[in-house]
């Protein structure tokens, strides 16, 4: 078989359907943020970022960065193993218990990524419940998805957000053991789950519940510690699981829930027990980052009012956008090849780059423009996007006029 050949010939597809992906070469630069040099063709460029899950600034902030170099200094660069065999450092430890504190937990794990958190997790906790089920809403992300399907556990999936879907698939499931997953702020759409009602159906059916706050952690909350502690209801969810790559700026993934859960994650769960730790440095950043943001509603309620700005003035260009509730704009275009030209028209003619969301990670017809506006985002900053979505839609309305 030519492998070259065949890879070449399914890329070329991607191609073809408007869904293959570029990425920008970019270079954050530290204090500048939301701005990046682009680097094209030898050439370097200034840009605008308009797309980043540092929701929030933090992977410049000053403390944060001072604890990464300072710990850099005293610990070195990398953990030097696996948690098991001689990774596990004292920042690790130090950092699950600020995770175990947000969220009022008795424990928390830390993972190397928020998707190798939720695949590790739900996988072991699938394979190794008997005779387990779990629920999965309908929009969980591929992380939850890849998790289940892996524990080879029986899977059902009710109506994304459905309450009374989920009640309905729970009451059928008689006393097997269940496990409800779900998302708070879903990335994508950016709606938000009624977490308080899934809970209450949950725990009526003696259900495990499973909260992925990934989107929501350093969002929302008193003290950031998402949606689930903004509607109060933390205590009753089961297990929150949680990314430090987002709102805190850096990178990792963590579960937090009852000390036996956890120690059981650690014991059995293979994506924890065969990958090398987060480096200390990292780990001390983080730490920072979420001690940062339990005191400081500065960066969370600047990013609210931008967000705000943001939407008001996109409806005033009758830029279509789609209404939620959280910080998450999806700008609706509906043709992968269009998100594609519109995106590049922006980033080489305006210097703001947004990245096209086309299939698979939305529906073939609902692709988009997710623009996640920042605290550090200006005014006129938002005035340019604006004004330049504008003058797009106008030629395409044209467009579609003279044809």
């Amino acid at each position: 078989m030519d492998f070259d050949a065949h890879f070449q010939a399914q890329l070329n597809d991607l191609k073809s359907d408007g869904n293959y992906r570029i990425f920008a070469e970019l270079e954050r630069q530290c204090g500048k943020f939301p701005r990046a040099a682009k680097h094209h063709a030898g050439e370097v460029s200034d840009v605008t970022v308009w797309c980043s899950n540092d929701y929030l600034g933090m992977g410049q902030h000053p403390d944060v960065i001072n604890s990464m170099v300072d710990t850099v200094k005293s610990c070195g660069t990398g953990a030097g193993g696996t948690r098991n065999i001689s990774g596990t450092n004292h920042h690790h430890l130090l950092l699950e218990r600020e995770l175990a504190d947000l969220h009022g937990k008795e424990a928390a794990l830390l993972f190397t990524s928020g998707y190798v958190s939720n695949w590790a997790s739900l996988s072991t906790l699938g394979a190794r419940i008997p005779n387990a089920v779990i629920l999965s809403d309908s929009e969980n992300h591929a992380s939850m998805i890849e998790g289940i399907r892996h524990s080879k556990a029986d899977k059902v999936i009710w109506a994304h957000n459905n309450v009374e879907d989920l009640d309905k698939k729970l009451a059928a499931l008689g006393d097997r053991p269940k496990i409800v997953a779900f998302e708070s702020v879903y990335s994508m759409d950016g709606d938000i789950a009624p977490i308080a009602e899934i809970v209450e159906v949950s725990e009526k059916h003696g259900a495990m519940t499973y909260l992925d706050e990934v989107h929501a952690v350093g969002m929302y909350g008193p003290r950031g510690g998402g949606i689930s502690e903004r509607e109060g209801v933390a205590h009753r969810v089961d297990l929150i699981e949680g990314t430090l790559g987002k709102a805190y700026g850096c990178v990792g993934g963590y579960v937090t829930g009852s000390a036996a859960m956890c120690d059981f994650l650690r014991s059995f769960a293979s994506g924890f027990i065969f990958t090398t730790a987060l480096p200390p440095a990292v780990a001390a950043a983080a730490r920072t980052s979420i001690a940062h943001l339990k005191t400081s509603r500065v960066e969370r309620e600047g990013q609210k009012a931008q967000v705000a700005k943001l939407r008001a003035a996109l409806d005033r260009a009758g830029i279509p956008h789609m209404p939620n509730d959280s910080h998450i704009i999806p700008v609706m275009i509906g043709d992968p090849v269009k998100c594609r030209q519109i995106s590049d028209i922006l980033m080489a003619d305006y210097g703001i780059y947004v990245q096209p969301i086309n299939y698979p990670t939305v529906p073939k017809g609902t692709e988009r423009l997710r623009i996640t506006p920042s605290p550090l985002h200006s005014d006129a900053d938002i005035d340019h996007l604006v004004g330049a979505l504008h003058a797009l839609w106008s030629q395409c309305a044209l467009a579609r006029a003279v044809a």
